[in-house]
C-alpha cells in the first residue's frame, strides 16, 4: 500500500466532478446551436463502445449533456469533462471490464474549435489508438485546464500548446509521447500551476530543468518516467512556488544539489534511479516535507540518517530497497506525523524498539525482505504502545524473527493487512487474533506455528485472506473456525512433512 501524494489539486478535481454530475446546473440554460451542431460532430468521430454518450442527440439541449457545463448566463460550453476515473487497484474483475469498456476511442474532431468559451477539456484515462495529440488544441485558447493523460496517445508533443496562455494545468502524463527535444514551449505557461508530463521521452530535451524553473506559479512538476539525466549544467534554479516534485524512475546519478534550495517543497518523490553514494544531509533543512520516497536507488550502506529527526512534518517515508544495512536507531521522536514507513528489500538486521513507541500516528509499516534478527513481540510491544488505534498495514515477512506472538497483537482494532510470513515464530496463534475485526489479509505462512488454529479466526467477518500453510499446526478444523468468514475467497493451511 502506498501514500498519496498531498496535492491542493486533488480537492479542486473532486469539485469539478460534481458539478459536472448534477445536471440541474443547466436546468436554466440553452445551448447555443452552433455549439450543439460541434459536439455532435465531436462525438460522430467516437467511438463510444458503452454508449456514454447517449444523451448527445439532435435536437436535445447539450447543456443537459453528460460531461458537459454550460455557462450560466450565455449558454456557451465551458467544461467538457469525458475522463474516467480509473478503479482501485484491489477492484474486482466486473468493475476493472466495466472501465475498459467505458473507455472512448476514435479520432478528436477539430469542431472543438467552435467551442470558443471552453475553458475545462479532460480526456484522460480513455483509448485513443496511439493517435498523435491534435495541434488544433492549441487554438482553444480560453483553456485553464488540460488533462489528456492515460490516453493512449503518441508521437512528440504539439509545441503549439505553448500558444495556451491560460493554463493553470496541462496533464499529458502516461502516454507514449517521444522525440522532444526541446521543453521551451513550456517555458512560456506563465500560469501554469500544475505541469504532469510523465512517461514522455525527455532525452534529448535536456532544458527541461531551464525552461519548468522559469514558470512563477507552478506549484506541482511531475516528469516521471521521462529518462532524465543530471543537468550537465547546473543552474540557480526558482521555483519560488513549488511544493511537489516527482522525478521518479528516471537515470539520476545523484540527488541534484539544486533540489535542497526548495525550502517550501512538501512532497519529493526520487524513487527508482540510480542514485548512488551517501544520502545527503541537505535533507534536513528541508522542514516542510512530508513526502519522501527514495525507494530502489543504491545509496551507500554507511548512509546516516540522523537528518530525519529534523523532519517533523514528515508523513510518508519511501526508504525500499536502498541498501541499508545493520541495525535502524535513528531518532525518531520528531517523526510523530509519520503514517507510512517502508524499510523493506534492505539488510537491516535490528530495529530499535525505541524507534517505534514514538509513532503514534502510523497506518503503514514495511519492514519485509530485510535480516531482522529478533524477538517478534519486541517489534509488536513496541507498536502497540503508541499506534494501536491507527495502524492499518503492518508487513514484517521474509526475516529471521523468532519468539511467540504477544497478545497484544490483538489490540490493533484497525489492521486490515498482517504478513508474518517466512520468519521462525513459534508457539500458538494467539486467542487474541480474533479481535482484529477488519482484518482482511492475514499470513502467517512459513514459520514455526504449533498448537492449533484458534477458533476466534471464525470472528473475522471482513477476513477475505487466509495464508497459514508450512507450520507445524496440529488439530481438525471445524466450522468454528469459519462460522463468520463469509467474504473468504483464499484458504491456504497445507502443512510441511
Amino acid at each position: 500500500m502506498r501514500a498519496v501524494t498531498i496535492s491542493l489539486f486533488g480537492f479542486l478535481l473532486v469539485i469539478a466532478a460534481t458539478i459536472i454530475s448534477f445536471c440541474d446546473g443547466n436546468s436554466n440554460v440553452l445551448c447555443i446551436e452552433s455549439e450543439r451542431q460541434a459536439l455532435l460532430k465531436f462525438k460522430q468521430h467516437l467511438i463510444d463502445r458503452s454508449n456514454r454518450l447517449s444523451s448527445w442527440v439532435e435536437g436535445e439541449d447539450c447543456c443537459e449533456c453528460l460531461g458537459v457545463l454550460c455557462k450560466n448566463l450565455t449558454g456557451h460550453v465551458k467544461m467538457l469533462h469525458l475522463g474516467l476515473s480509473s478503479p482501485y487497484e484491489d477492484a474486482s474483475d466486473a468493475e476493472w471490464d466495466a472501465y475498459v469498456g467505458s473507455k472512448l476511442g476514435g479520432e478528436i474532431n477539430p469542431s472543438l474549435i467552435e467551442l470558443k468559451h471552453l475553458s475545462f477539456l479532460d480526456l484522460s484515462n480513455n483509448d485513443f489508438g496511439g493517435l498523435a495529440i491534435p495541434e488544433f488544441i492549441g487554438s482553444l485558447k480560453s483553456l485553464t485546464y488540460l488533462n489528456l493523460s492515460s490516453a493512449n496517445f503518441q508521437t512528440p508533443i504539439p509545441h503549439n500548446l505553448g500558444n495556451l496562455s491560460k493554463l493553470n494545468y496541462l496533464d499529458l502524463g502516461h502516454n507514449c509521447l517521444f522525440e522532444a527535444k526541446t521543453l521551451q514551449w513550456v517555458s512560456v505557461l506563465s500560469s501554469l500551476l500544475y505541469l504532469d508530463l510523465s512517461y514522455a521521452n525527455l532525452t534529448k530535451a535536456t532544458d527541461w530543468l531551464q525552461a519548468t524553473h522559469k514558470l512563477p506559479s507552478l506549484v506541482e512538476l511531475h516528469l516521471s518516467g521521462c529518462f532524465l539525466n543530471n543537468n550537465p549544467s547546473p543552474i540557480s534554479v526558482n521555483y519560488t512556488s513549488l511544493t511537489v516534485l516527482d522525478l521518479s524512475r528516471n537515470t539520476l546519478s545523484s540527488v541534484p544539489t539544486w533540489i535542497f534550495s526548495l525550502r517550501s517543497l512538501v512532497s519529493i518523490d526520487l524513487n527508482s534511479n540510480g542514485v548512488e553514494g551517501v544520502i545527503p544531509n541537505g535533507f534536513r533543512d528541508m522542514s516542510s516535507l512530508k513526502f519522501l520516497d527514495l525507494s530502489f536507488n543504491s545509496f551507500s550502506s554507511s548512509s546516516t540518517l540522523n537528518w530525519l529527526s529534523n523532519l517533523n512534518r514528515l508523513q510518508f517515508l519511501g526508504l525500499r530497497g536502498v541498501s541499508l544495512q545493520g541495525n535502524f536507531s535513528i531518532a525518531t521522536g520528531n517523526l510523530s506525523s509519520l503514517t507510512f514507513l517502508d524499510l523493506s528489500d534492505n539488510q537491516l538486521e535490528i530495529i530499535e524498539p525505541k524507534c517505534l513507541e514514538s509513532l503514534c500516528n502510523l497506518r503503514e509499516m514495511d519492514l519485509s525482505n530485510n535480516g531482522i534478527d529478533q524477538e517478534v513481540s519486541e517489534v509488536i510491544e513496541s507498536l502497540s504502545r503508541c499506534s494501536l488505534d491507527r495502524l492499518e498495514s503492518l508487513n514484517i515477512a521474509s526475516n529471521q524473527l523468532s519468539g511467540h506472538l504477544p497478545d497484544q497483537l490483538g489490540q490493533f482494532k484497525n489492521l486490515v493487512y498482517l504478513s508474518l510470513s517466512g520468519n521462525s515464530i513459534s508457539g500458538p496463534i494467539p486467542f487474541s487474533i480474533g479481535k482484529l475485526s477488519s482484518l482482511k489479509v492475514l499470513d502467517v505462512s512459513h514459520n514455526r506455528l504449533n498448537a492449533t488454529l484458534p477458533q476466534s479466526l471464525g470472528q473475522l467477518g471482513n477476513l477475505e485472506h487466509l495464508d497459514v500453510s508450512n507450520n507445524m499446526l496440529e488439530g481438525n478444523i471445524s466450522e468454528m473456525h469459519f462460522s463468520d468468514l463469509t467474504r473468504l475467497d483464499y484458504f491456504s493451511h497445507l502443512t510441511t512433512c
